[in-house]
């Protein structure tokens, strides 16, 4: 399975600024729109959820035959320490991996500098100056109900 995390800090959090074993190269994939929508009408959530699954069975078939799956993890902050609030990485298999390598992707970008120099600035507690630095990032614009049988 390939994961999509579209929030740099929770990556940063993931990857140590690029420092882990066999993750000390960060690239940045931009996919197209109709594709991250596809991946998520398709998507099954990764942990059974009573309120949204009538039950555990129901939620294992699901999760069999979903050729992608959602899960939400704690937002970072510059420190790589959780905030209140989550982000959605998303799993791809299958189809999906496919379709996000050969159909979806729009551009790579080696983003492993703009990483080394944000944690830098991090280091040295010039937290604004960091954070001058990040890509922007926005909530998603989702339409109406795409995201309702993937929330939590």
């Amino acid at each position: 399975m390939t994961w999509i995390k579209p929030s740099f800090l929770w990556m940063m959090y993931r990857c140590g600024w690029a420092t882990k074993e066999g993750q000390e190269t960060v690239l940045a994939v931009e996919i197209d729109r109709e594709g991250f929508e596809w991946a998520l009408r398709n998507a099954c959530l990764s942990s059974y959820e009573p309120g949204v699954h009538p039950d555990r069975a129901t939620w294992q078939r699901e999760l069999r035959r979903s050729p992608t799956r959602v899960q939400w993890d704690p937002e970072r902050d510059l420190r790589l320490q959780p905030l209140p609030y989550r982000s959605l990485q998303l799993g791809l298999a299958g189809e999906a991996a496919r379709r996000y390598a050969d159909e979806w992707t729009a551009a790579i970008r080696d983003v492993t500098p703009l990483a080394h120099e944000i944690h830098a600035l991090v280091r040295d507690d010039d937290l604004d100056s960091a954070r001058g630095l990040l890509p922007r990032e926005e909530p998603y614009p989702a339409a109406e109900g795409l995201l309702s049988s993937l929330q939590p």
